[in-house]
């Protein structure tokens, strides 16, 4: 930050983070005393006429302050939204004046730069994304954690390669990049490069590196709605499109979770997504409806399956879960009975064996997570049903 400064002539510096961080800032804290005890930061820089200073600003740990202009106003003390630009912040930024932004990561590249030169750098990553990227890698995979990789790596090579593969002997199904705003990219794009443009193309976003990687229990629908959950919860609420657009979204993906989707709620998210992204003020609103696109444009199939057959192929959403005892399989320790928070599970007259009364379930899983001896078992079955007009059109929209 000072060689920035010191290269655009400014005097003074802001480092934003969340305050749940609290080990970072205290680090960060002690980072700016020895740089001010040693000359580096302070009056007089090296010697060479140079004054720069850092301060120290603690966000409320708001998402939406990771959009530049509602950073600024949170820096500046004010309630973190966003606004209309132009003005760009390198015009009219923190009380009014000039101001540059910049990611932590972005100056970490700074200093090998200046040792190692501009073409060792360029070297490392694509032909458009130069350098290297930190990525977290988070979800259905042994090595979570932190890696710093060049630009250019694929997908696969994050996966099974750094990040080991997926635990217990599961299968892939997909990796959301970009953070709780990215998309949801299948296996059939693994091994693409990791760059800017070649994520755009598949709908999803580079963001802030985060990589959640979903195997083949992961219910896509429930993972679009849990993202817009997220979203929903973050947005600011300044620009109606993002205040009610996710509202709406969330509504319908809950409803569909829920076995009570409609036949024309796929158009309704198609349609509301395009409204949200393309009319919301900021990024946030944005992105927000990334999760929902990709999910609807590669594993359409499952909305369809919850939609028009009343059930969950991943056997994740709640109300679609039916649950049964194996009477072979039952060793009659009652565990299950004891785990059932509305008692349920009964014993069968006679025998140490144990049944579910499924009129007064409540598809908890409590059940299925307590045996021990693999005799609970989860299906999502879906329901009986007459064929209806309307449903002939959602099966040939499933075959095209």
């Amino acid at each position: 930050m000072a060689i920035g400064a010191y290269a655009m002539g400014s005097n003074r510096g802001f480092i934003y983070i969340r305050a749940e961080y609290g080990l970072a800032v205290k680090r960060l804290h002690i980072a700016i005393e020895q740089a001010y005890k040693y000359g580096l930061l302070g009056k007089n820089i090296l010697e060479k006429g140079f004054d720069f200073d850092v301060e120290v600003r603690i966000g409320a740990g708001a998402f939406v302050c990771g959009e530049e202009t509602a950073l600024m106003r949170s820096v500046e003390g004010r309630r973190g939204q966003p606004q209309p630009r132009p003005p760009f912040p390198a015009q009219r930024g923190l009380w009014g004046k000039p101001t540059n932004i910049n990611n932590v990561e972005t100056w970490a590249t700074i200093r090998p730069i200046i040792l190692r030169g501009a073409p060792w750098f360029a070297s490392i990553g694509t032909e458009k994304t130069k350098g290297t990227k930190v990525f977290c890698l988070a979800g259905k995979i042994n090595n979570t954690g932190v890696a710093e990789l060049p630009f250019g790596t694929t997908l696969r090579e994050m996966i099974f390669g750094v990040g080991g593969g997926i635990p217990n002997g599961k299968k892939f199904k997909a990796v959301q990049t970009g953070g709780p705003s990215g998309g949801v990219i299948p296996e059939q794009h693994l091994d693409i490069p990791v760059e800017y443009e070649s994520l755009q193309k598949l709908g999803s976003i580079m963001g802030s590196g985060g990589m959640v990687v979903m195997d083949e229990d992961s219910c896509m629908v429930d993972v679009a709605r849990f993202f817009m959950d997220f979203c929903c919860d973050e947005s600011c609420g300044k620009c109606p499109p993002c205040r009610v657009g996710t509202r709406q979204m969330l509504s319908i993906l809950e409803r569909i979770c829920n076995g009570q989707g409609k036949p024309d709620d796929i158009q309704k998210l198609e349609d509301l997504a395009a409204m949200v992204k393309d009319s919301s003020l900021c990024g946030l609103g944005q992105t927000a409806p990334n999760p929902v696109l990709t999910t609807l444009r590669y594993f359409r199939d499952e909305y369809m399956a919850h939609i028009v057959e009343k059930r969950c192929p991943a056997r994740v959403c709640r109300e679609l879960l039916h649950f049964e005892i194996d009477q072979v399989a039952c060793k009659g320790c009652s565990i299950c009975a004891r785990a059932c928070p509305v008692q349920t599970i009964h014993k069968v007259d006679g025998q140490k064996k144990f049944y579910i009364t499924t009129e007064t379930c409540i598809h908890c899983g409590a059940c299925f997570e307590a045996c021990r001896f693999d005799a609970v078992v989860k299906t999502s079955p879906g329901r009986t049903r007459t064929e209806t007009p309307e449903d002939e059109v959602l099966a040939g929209e499933v075959k095209s």
